[in-house]
């Protein structure tokens, strides 16, 4: 596995600044997430609720459909970080199982890394396949 060469410390901050733009009225955690691409190109994005929950979106996925919507196809990392409106302090904040599946469709499970921060000196890195074990692509769907 080649080493990663990018700021993580950067990533987590401007997952930090995502964070920002979270709209979650209903469960009042917010999380923001910033993608980083092969090219060095950050993608950010925050979770955006509805009153009808399945409806709304996480953070991860936001930053990850946007840069796919935009044509960008090869990323490195992602940084996410969460914590509760009223919480004093960012805890770690993992993605969801649906992030992570959706994430394994544009992203290499075993070089993608996953940062989970509670500040940008405080970092918990995990790639994909730690977190997302027994992935499921379209090599699943394949006639055998």
């Amino acid at each position: 596995m080649k080493e990663q060469t990018y700021d993580r410390e950067s990533l987590v901050r401007a997952a930090f600044e995502a964070q920002k733009h979270s709209y979650s009225p209903y469960s009042n955690f917010e999380v923001g997430a910033a993608l980083l691409t092969a090219d060095g190109r950050v993608y950010s994005g925050s979770n955006i609720e509805n009153a009808s929950f399945p409806a709304g979106i996480c953070a991860e996925r936001t930053a990850l459909f946007t840069a796919v919507h935009e044509g960008v196809r090869d990323f490195t990392a992602i940084a996410v970080v969460g914590k509760h409106k009223e919480a004093g302090q960012f805890d770690y904040c993992a993605p969801c199982g649906i992030c992570r599946q959706a994430m394994t469709e544009f992203c290499d499970p075993e070089t993608f890394e996953i940062l989970l921060a509670r500040s940008p000196e405080d970092i918990k890195v995990y790639r994909l396949c730690e977190l997302l074990p027994l992935w499921f692509t379209s090599k699943d769907m394949e006639i055998r």
